[in-house]
């Protein structure tokens, strides 16, 4: 499922329990774990004593997470975070992005120039946040937004794909409506088709799934199921959009909008994976 994970951690948070747990689930536990550390830009004079710390660091993470050190990439660069963990996905095709997040709100975020939030904003990749105040549990109970759409049904096949390989995990499904809609002639709503239809979808896949509907508020709709099925991973999709050409711009009008992925990154009550659909390059 995946083979390349970039770890952007920091020394801070529970990114490394994360990272622990998730390698004893079979779609995680054959990645190749890439650990990355940035020395600062302005290190000046200090350079060499950041370098130092860096690869200490590192060193630290491998032997904290029980890891062979010749099957673990440390990567230690200088430069911009964000910029850096961008440009390191790219270069080493990641399948997922690991990062922890002190989940802070847009304008906090914008004003604390947070790396995760910049990451999340910018990259097409999956994104998996760990927050820093958050306990982490063992993933055994999952969480997936259902929406209809094409990536919405891609993070449904993660989610059962992870499922389906934790023993007794309880995966559950939620669709949240604007507002009640009235039932059709066969006595269904539209909310109930489409949770219906992502019954059908998981049993295909060999996993059971038990629907959750919800009216109102899209992001704080999946946040009080998530609260209410005490999921330890959330998995969500998230479509929202960057041209090309403004990949090295902070959109605050993006960030200060309603996106609904970022009020889950802010308020998720467990670690949130962000399935995103790759943009087309021409």
């Amino acid at each position: 499922m995946f083979h390349n994970l970039l770890v952007a951690d920091s020394g801070k948070g529970h990114v490394e329990e994360m990272v622990r747990m998730l390698r004893d689930i079979p779609a995680f536990s054959q990645a190749r774990l890439n650990l990355l550390h940035v020395v600062p830009e302005q290190a000046g004079e200090r350079l060499e004593e950041h370098w130092r710390s860096g690869a200490a660091l590192l060193a630290a993470a491998v032997e904290r997470l029980g890891l062979d050190p010749s099957s673990v990439n440390t990567i230690l660069r200088q430069g911009d975070t964000k910029q850096t963990v961008l440009k390191v996905a790219e270069e080493l095709d990641a399948d997922l992005i690991v990062m922890g997040s002190r989940g802070l709100g847009r304008l906090q975020s914008i004003l604390a120039n947070s790396a995760s939030q910049y990451v999340f904003q910018l990259s097409t990749r999956p994104m998996l946040l760990v927050r820093d105040d958050l306990y982490i549990r063992h993933v055994n109970r999952l969480l997936v937004g259902i929406d209809g759409t094409g990536v919405g049904d891609d993070a449904l096949r993660l989610a059962c794909s992870l499922a389906r390989d934790i023993p007794g995990c309880v995966l559950s499904g939620v669709h949240v409506s604007h507002h009640d809609l009235s039932p059709s002639r066969d006595g269904q709503s539209p909310a109930d088709r489409l949770l219906q239809d992502a019954v059908q979808k998981a049993r295909s896949y060999g996993v059971e799934l038990r629907p959750v509907h919800r009216t109102g508020d899209i992001g704080r709709g999946i946040c009080a199921a998530a609260e209410d099925t005490r999921a330890d991973l959330m998995v969500i999709a998230s479509q929202d959009r960057r041209p090309l050409v403004a990949r090295g711009l902070v959109d605050l009008d993006k960030l200060l909008g309603s996106s609904v992925s970022d009020y889950v990154r802010v308020h998720a009550p467990a670690p949130v994976l962000l399935v995103r659909e790759p943009e087309r390059r021409g």
